[in-house]
């Protein structure tokens, strides 16, 4: 798997600002507390930590990926751009963020067109909303169910994603709101350029 990874991080590295749509939006919104903790799941060659360390220059940012390979992009990268983030490979299905980052929780996740490489993805929102402080944040941004886009194009993204092992979540939302409603939870839920994307806020009860 790893292997896919390799290929994919130069794949995303030149092509992701084309179709990974909503995901600067997403980082804008964020309103990260001074000092507050950010992690992201999937967080791959660190271009977005590396947005959110400009946006919010006194966040302290936490990152995890499953592959080795992604990580050392992204380790590469931020170094080159100053920014200081704590980074580990770990299941974002099962991660342990105490053992990993000496974390308890986060007062803001995020997850950026990762779920849809992600095969257990309703695990890893799960383990996302326990990690999450009280009254904190969770943020997503994926592919969405393509809804209101002619039916040709919605096959023809789908069969070039399969090609990646990305597949869009078509219950993202149903699975959202189950989660909402077992922790009392609000949410947010926003379709982008007719169903191309969907951004998802989370915010759990303090």
């Amino acid at each position: 798997m790893d292997g896919v990874y390799r290929r994919q991080r130069h794949f995303y590295d030149l092509t992701r600002k084309y179709y990974l749509l909503g995901r600067d939006r997403m980082i804008a919104e964020l309103a990260v507390p001074q000092g507050a903790s950010v992690l992201e799941l999937g967080c791959g060659t660190g271009r977005n930590l590396s947005l959110v360390a400009r946006h919010y220059p006194h966040a302290r940012l936490f990152g995890l990926d499953i592959s080795r390979q992604m990580l050392a992009t992204a380790q590469t990268q931020l170094a080159r751009e100053g920014v200081s983030a704590s980074l580990a490979q770990a299941d974002a299905s099962t991660f342990d963020a105490e053992r990993l980052f000496g974390e308890t929780g986060f007062e803001r996740i995020f997850i950026s067109y990762s779920l849809s490489m992600i095969p257990p993805w309703r695990e890893t929102i799960a383990a996302a909303l326990a990690t999450l402080r009280p009254g904190g944040s969770l943020h997503i941004v994926d592919f969405g169910r393509q809804e209101h886009l002619p039916c040709w194009f919605r096959t023809g993204l789908r069969q070039w994603l399969a090609a990646f092992h990305v597949a869009p979540r078509d219950s993202m939302r149903e699975v959202l709101e189950s989660e909402c409603e077992k922790l009392g939870a609000s949410l947010r839920f926003d379709s982008l350029f007719r169903g191309y994307a969907i951004k998802a806020v989370i915010q759990k009860p303090v």
